[in-house]
Order: C-alpha cells, then sequence, then structure tokens
C-alpha cells in the first residue's frame, strides 16, 4: 500500500504549480456558479393579465373593465386577474348598447372566459423570458418549476454516472469533456423554438454542471497539499461559484431577454477550455489504479517547476509493482453499501446532502418572490454567501467537522421557521432571517463537500461524492416545488424546509470526525460509524485489498489527545 502523502511530503506546498493549479480550478468553477441559478431570471413569472385583441370594438370603460378583481392570497388586496377576462362577447354587447360598467352593469353577473387571445405581459422588469414566451402561466403554470426539475434531473443523472466515469477514466479529461458539453448546450438552449425543446437541452446541462463541477473539486482536492486543499475545498471553489453567482444578477440586468443572457453565459466555458495544457491529471489517482510511472512522472515535473529536486526513488519499488498473485479489484458504486462502517456513513451524508439541495435551492429560487428589485434580491442572495464561506474556511481550519455541519444546518432551520412567525407587514425582517438562513445553509454547503472528501478513499472519494451529490439531487429536483407551495399557503415552505434541516443536522452528529486525520487510501482506512460513539482513533494496521471488509486495526489512545472533539466525548 502506498502512502502518497508521505511519498510525495518533499513538495511545496504552496509552489508555482500549486499557486496556478489553485487558480485555474478557481476559474474553472465560476461557470457552475451561474448555471443552476440562471432559471431565475430566464424563468421568471412577470405580472400577465388576459390579452384583449386591439381589433375588438370596446368602449375605453369596457376596456379597463374586462379583467375581473380577485384577491391576491398573500396580500389580501384586490388585484386583476392573471387568467380570466369576461367574456367578450358580452363586453361587446354592453359596449354598443351604451351601457357603463358598475353603473349600468352589475360586474359580478358577467361570464368569465379563460385568455383564449393569449396574455399581455409586464415588459418593465423583463423584455421577455421562456414563460412569456412559451407562455407558462395559468394552466401551464405547472411547467415552471418542472423547468427547473429537468435540470436537476440532469445533474441527477450525470452524479450517478459521472464519478464512475472519473474513478475509472481520470479527473482530467472528465473535468474537460463536461466543460464542453454544458458550454454547448447552453449556446444550443438561444435556439430552442418550444418549451419542450429548451427543457431537453436544459437537462443536458444540468448533467455537464454537475460533472464539471464535482471533477475539479475533486481534482484539486488531490493536486493541493494538505494546507492549500483545506483552503480550495472551502474557500477557493466555493468563492468562485459565488463570484459566478453574483454576476448573474449583474449580466440579467444589462440582458433582459433571456436568448440573449444565455448566449453571454455560454462564453466563459469556451474560454476555459485551454486550461488542458496546464492542468494535469492526479498523480494520486494514477498511483490508486496502479498506474504509478505516470504518477512519477507528473510529480517529477510537478517538483521541476517549484524548483525542487526530488528524490531518486519516489515510491518505493516494490510499490511500483503489486503482487502478480493479487487480482486488482475494481471498486464501484456498490462499495458504498458494502460494509456496515461505510453504509452507515454514506446513508447519513446522501441525508445530510438531501436536506441542503433543498434548503439551499429553495432559498436561493424564492429570490424571485421577496419583496423588491429582483436583482438586487438575488445579488444578495449571492452576497451573503461570501461571509458564510469564509466561515467555513476557518470553521475547517480549526473546527471539529461534525460539530460545524450541524451547527450550520440546526441554525438554518431554527431560522427558516421564524420566518413565517413575522407578521405580514414586517417584510424586511422576515427577507433579513431568510437571507440568514441562506448564510447558515451556504456555511454547510461550503462544508459538506469537502468533509465528505475527507471520509472517503482514494479509490471511492470521485464516485463517493458523486452519489452524495446524486442523492441530494431529489431533493433539488423538488425544490423548486417547495416554492411552488406558496400559492396554497405562503409559510408553508418555511415550515417544510425548517423542520427538514434542523432534524438532519441532528442526523449529522452520527458521522465520524476528520479533523486532523489525513486523507484515508483505502477503505480500511475509513474512520467508525457512528462517530459519536467513537472515543479513540485508528490506524490501519493490515490491508487486505481483495476484501476490504476484512479490517485489521489498532486502537491509538494517544491519538484522542489530539482531537478536540474525541476529548469532548471522552469527558
Amino acid at each position: 500500500m502506498i502512502d502518497y502523502e508521505s511519498a510525495t511530503s518533499f513538495l511545496d506546498e504552496w509552489g508555482t504549480f500549486q499557486q496556478q493549479v489553485f487558480f485555474l480550478l478557481c476559474v474553472f468553477i465560476v461557470p457552475n456558479g451561474f448555471i443552476s441559478i440562471t432559471i431565475v431570471f430566464v424563468a421568471d413569472t412577470p405580472a400577465h393579465r388576459c390579452l384583449i385583441p386591439a381589433h375588438i370594438n370596446l368602449t375605453a370603460a369596457w376596456r379597463n373593465s374586462s379583467i375581473p378583481l380577485e384577491e391576491d392570497g398573500s396580500s389580501g388586496t384586490m388585484v386583476p386577474s392573471q387568467c380570466f377576462r369576461y367574456k367578450i362577447d358580452e363586453l361587446l354587447r354592453f359596449s354598443e348598447r351604451g351601457l357603463m360598467p358598475g353603473i349600468d352593469v352589475n360586474l359580478s353577473d358577467v361570464s368569465r372566459e379563460s385568455c383564449l387571445d393569449g396574455w399581455e405581459y409586464d415588459r418593465s422588469v423583463y423584455t421577455a423570458t421562456i414563460t412569456t414566451e412559451f407562455d407558462l402561466v395559468c394552466d401551464n403554470s405547472w411547467k415552471n418549476p418542472l423547468t427547473s426539475s429537468f435540470f436537476f434531473c440532469g445533474i441527477l443523472v450525470a452524479s450517478f454516472i459521472s464519478g464512475q466515469i472519473a474513478d475509472r477514466y481520470g479527473r482530467k479529461i472528465v473535468l474537460f469533456v463536461t466543460l464542453a458539453v454544458h458550454s454547448l448546450f447552453i449556446f444550443l438552449q438561444v435556439f430552442a423554438n418550444s418549451w419542450a425543446v429548451f427543457c431537453a437541452l436544459h437537462f443536458v446541462v444540468g448533467m455537464g454542471q454537475i460533472s464539471n463541477y464535482v471533477s475539479a473539486f475533486v481534482l484539486g482536492t488531490e493536486l493541493l497539499g494538505p494546507r492549500a486543499r483545506t483552503i480550495f475545498s472551502t474557500i477557493g471553489a466555493n468563492l468562485s461559484c459565488d463570484v459566478g453567482y453574483m454576476l448573474l444578477p449583474l449580466c440579467a440586468y444589462l440582458l433582459r431577454d433571456w436568448r440573449k443572457l444565455l448566449l453571454c453565459l455560454s462564453l466563459p466555458g469556451f474560454l476555459c477550455l485551454p486550461f488542458w495544457w496546464f492542468i494535469p491529471e492526479s498523480p494520486r489517482w494514477l498511483v490508486s489504479q496502479g498506474r504509478v510511472k505516470e504518477a512519477e512522472a507528473i510529480v517529477r515535473d510537478i517538483a521541476k517547476r517549484n524548483k525542487i529536486h526530488p528524490p531518486a526513488v519516489i515510491f518505493h519499488s516494490s510499490e511500483k509493482e503489486p503482487p502478480k498473485e493479487r487480482k486488482k479489484r475494481s471498486n464501484n458504486i456498490c462499495d458504498l453499501l458494502r460494509s456496515r462502517n461505510i453504509r452507515g456513513i454514506s446513508l447519513t451524508l446522501w441525508l445530510v446532502w438531501n436536506s441542503l439541495t433543498i434548503g439551499y435551492y429553495a432559498i436561493s429560487l424564492n429570490t424571485s418572490n421577496l419583496y423588491g428589485d429582483v436583482y438586487f434580491n438575488c445579488f444578495l442572495s449571492a452576497l451573503v454567501e461570501l461571509p458564510a464561506y469564509i466561515l467555513s474556511w476557518v470553521l475547517f481550519r480549526w473546527c471539529s467537522r461534525r460539530l460545524s455541519v450541524f451547527s450550520s444546518l440546526f441554525a438554518c432551520g431554527v431560522l427558516l421557521l421564524f420566518v413565517q412567525l413575522i407578521p405580514a407587514n414586517l417584510v424586511l425582517l422576515a427577507i433579513t432571517l431568510e437571507m440568514m438562513g441562506k448564510f447558515a445553509v451556504s456555511t454547510a454547503f461550503a462544508f459538506v463537500y469537502a468533509y465528505t472528501a475527507e471520509l472517503y478513499p482514494t479509490v471511492l472519494r470521485n464516485t463517493a461524492i458523486g452519489a452524495c451529490s446524486t442523492a441530494s439531487r431529489i431533493g433539488s429536483i423538488i425544490a423548486p416545488y417547495f416554492i411552488y407551495l406558496r400559492r396554497y399557503w405562503t409559510s408553508l415552505p418555511y415550515i417544510l424546509m425548517g423542520s427538514l434541516t434542523a432534524v438532519t443536522g441532528l442526523l449529522s452528529l452520527l458521522l465520524p470526525e476528520s479533523f486532523g486525520r489525513p486523507l484515508p487510501d483505502t477503505m480500511a482506512q475509513m474512520q467508525h460509524f457512528p462517530g459519536c460513539c467513537q472515543k479513540t482513533a485508528y490506524t490501519v494496521t493490515k490491508t487486505d485489498e481483495e476484501n476490504p471488509d476484512v479490517l485489521n486495526l489498532q486502537v491509538l489512545n494517544e491519538e484522542s489527545t489530539r482531537d478536540p472533539v474525541i476529548q469532548h466525548i471522552s469527558s
């Protein structure tokens, strides 16, 4: 078994190579920040009412009274109906006879009909969205949240397969192929001539987006040293995503047409493709695949670029050639449930990821429903993530992983439960609490990727993160419908999201602690589950690669003195 960390310890922690890879991978992640939230502007529903064709000969009084008034569920005021109008035939008869609405005719007695001639939309905020172009309102309003769900279904499918592909064929090739795919299909969406075509393309965009992000995240985690890895996996990757998120409302404000907006957002991905010649494959992954010579070549190139003289032998010769009689075992997604220990970790993490995506995306997609300017609200929603990611780095650097995830999730749940208790006239207070909830869930989201990467071994890391992302996409698929429930009761989304995240926060305490531990390379090196019952740390003294369930572990009581979480539990 190769100890990769020890074998490559001679490399500079923050040399020229690490700085270059850190910067390039952060730039790579920026487009992922705006792709998943683009639908906030592309599919937003502006104010609308039934269209009264210009050729219909109605007097001004009857044209102005052609739309019935209905009570608004959220404010309780009377507003023009968005889905019905008075029957045009009856209005024409009244108009021709010279009768006046409300004086000669009681409007409550006039029959209604649906918007047979289409709708007219408020163009003050958007020139065009897919909602206005494909009329995704009234009887077709169910298609609007389904549009987002198609994107997250693409993420679900890709999460299931991309991790296994990257673990089998390499991080680098998946990184660049998926970047090209999601940039190309965003460009093709510009030419979509129907809602069905747009959704089909949106599905593929979702596949490319999550595959690209996970590959970039794992590649950075494996290429960088322990300290740089912590910064990249918390601040670097997440701030890069947030930069893209903050650029989205600016682009949407300048480009009010959805086609022009998507065309603009497809360009950054194509500009990143030349990075192929500057980002290498993960040597850690190559070693795990037995391709030690290729890994050595990359490590020596890293040393050369950092102006470090490498040792004559980086990996021992006995490590380079595995015993011929030992049959190489190919790991797959089934290994995540193979033993009781890894099964407990996997199931708990799937629940945590699922609740996180529900909370994060539901709050993010809800920005268009908040009081005030939609562009400013979206920017504010992105802005609160900046301190959240900085806090996640501080917590990740010095605090317990398990307690940090618990506190963030639980705080988010409590804040969202308080939102529905705020009186309707205190709108700004409600928005403040919702943004604080976004802050808390963003902190947990920034944490969970890095935490998951630390819990799983190299041979399964990409597959594990992909599987966690797969499980979480059930939440992201239904997240748009959490917002859709506002139509029936404004407080219902907050009650559901708050309860779910708070309970999941409590469940996260079952996870093992990885603070201060080296990255495991094999399944035998994983921590015990449940972590809250583990009073001592351990290390591997013998590994059976043919049967990873057979573990011979030596308990190290002295390790507990270096782990603050273990100290707390032991006391």
